[in-house]
Formats: C-alpha cells, structure tokens, sequence
C-alpha cells in the first residue's frame, strides 16, 4: 500500500502536480539545487504544497529507488470541497455532523477516528492542508476502508472552518480540559461540528477562542487524558445517543 502513495524523482513529482494529483507532502533533499529542483519547488510553493528539506538518509529510507533528492506521497483518496459538502448535507434534511481534526500528527490516530466516524454517521471531516497526519496506507489500514466511504475535506486552516460553519448555522463544539462543562451538558441535537486537538498540544488556542461551546471528559483516573481517537469515539457516541 505504501508504495502505492509515494511518487519519487523531481520530473515525475512535476507531472504529477501538472496532472492535479492529490499530494499530501513532499521531503526534499536539504541543499540541492538545479533548474529542475528549482521548478518544483516554485511548483510547490504556488500550489501551497506541504513540502519538508530533509537529510539524504531519510530519503533513502522512504524508497530505495532513484528518488533524485525527492519523494511525495500522494493521496489515495480524493478531497471534497467543504462549502460543497456543507450545502449538500444542509439541504438533504437530515441534521448535520462534522468532524473538524486540529492537526493530529498519529496516522493511526486518524484512521481510527475516520473509521469511528463513519459508524457514528458523520457527514465530513475536515483537516488542516499543512501540519497534519497524511491520508497513507496505515491510515486506510487502521480505517478499514472507512476513509473510501467518508468526504474528507482541506482547509487552509481549521478556524476559517469554524466561521464558515458557524455563517452556516453549525454550532461548534470544541473537545478540551480546558473548561468547567462536561460533555453531558452540551446539547448534540442542532447542526454541530466537534472539534479535536492533536495529540501534543490539544486545540490551537486562536481556534479555542471562537468556537460556540467547549466540553470535556469526566476523568476518574490519575491519567489526565484519554487517547484522542478513544476520546472522539465518546464524543462521537454521545451525540448519537442524544439524537436517536
């Protein structure tokens, strides 16, 4: 499956941008240069690529093939657009459920979350285009081929989301410790997105700061946090229940 997400050598990762190919990030050999390096770059740079100046080494150990100094990994799956998806969930009727991810870096994180997502019947998922974890092979493993069946859109960033679906009548919901109401207290049954943080640091604070609600877990243990994508699946399950 890996090799199936990976393009490598700077004219076939060229062609591949030319052709509209979803790609995810590229690694570039730190300190090559050349007309052909150089055009990729500007490539990468007018598409707003996520692009990462790496050592040789980790080149050598994405692929043993002659990389030329670079290596993308393209996307198995194609994004939606998200105003798209938002109008077509808001006019079919039903009460919409999205699913914002604020950077998490674990692939198998995602993939869980994805596939959790997809029972709980979330209508999208929408993840940053820079500093987030790709669409791989280990995330459609951990999936179960949940993310074929999901939309999974890109945004510049999360909080330009937020206002858009708060334009749109989506009330947002941040999960964070950072609050003194417990996820029983927030009501799921209008329109609404919930918010994730990444493993590390949580919700970046700007975004904290202009969602609608924010809500946590009841912790009982000395562990103050749960796995992020175990933490989804009680959000994700709780706006169920309130809504069945």
């Amino acid at each position: 499956m890996q090799d199936q997400t990976q393009i490598f050598g700077l004219r076939a990762i060229i062609e591949a941008i030319n052709a509209n190919k979803t790609i995810d990030k590229v690694f570039l050999q730190k300190g090559l240069k050349g007309e052909l390096f150089s055009e990729l770059e500007t490539l990468l740079n007018r598409n707003a690529i996520n692009k990462s100046y790496v050592p040789v080494e980790k080149l050598n150990r994405l692929t043993t093939k002659n990389h030329q100094g670079a290596v993308a990994q393209i996307s198995p799956i194609a994004f939606h657009n998200m105003e798209e998806l938002i109008a077509n969930v808001m006019e079919s009727g039903k009460t919409p459920l999205f699913l914002l991810l604020d950077q998490l870096s674990d692939v198998r994180n995602f993939g869980a979350i994805i596939r959790t997502a997809e029972c709980t019947g979330v209508d999208g998922i929408i993840i940053q285009k820079k500093g987030g974890a790709p669409v791989n092979g280990d995330t459609i493993k951990t999936s179960a081929g949940a993310v074929f069946k999901i939309p999974i859109c890109k945004v510049d960033h999360i909080k330009d989301a937020v206002f858009y679906m708060q334009a749109s009548g989506i009330k947002v919901v941040a999960a964070t410790e950072k609050t003194q109401y417990i996820l029983y207290d927030v009501s799921f049954k209008e329109p609404c997105a919930i918010i994730m943080g990444s493993e590390a640091r949580g919700i970046n604070p700007s975004t904290l700061k202009v969602v609608d609600a924010k809500a946590k877990l009841p912790l009982m243990g000395d562990i103050e946090s749960l796995n992020v994508s175990v933490a989804c699946g009680v959000f994700l399950y709780e706006v169920l229940r309130q809504r069945l």
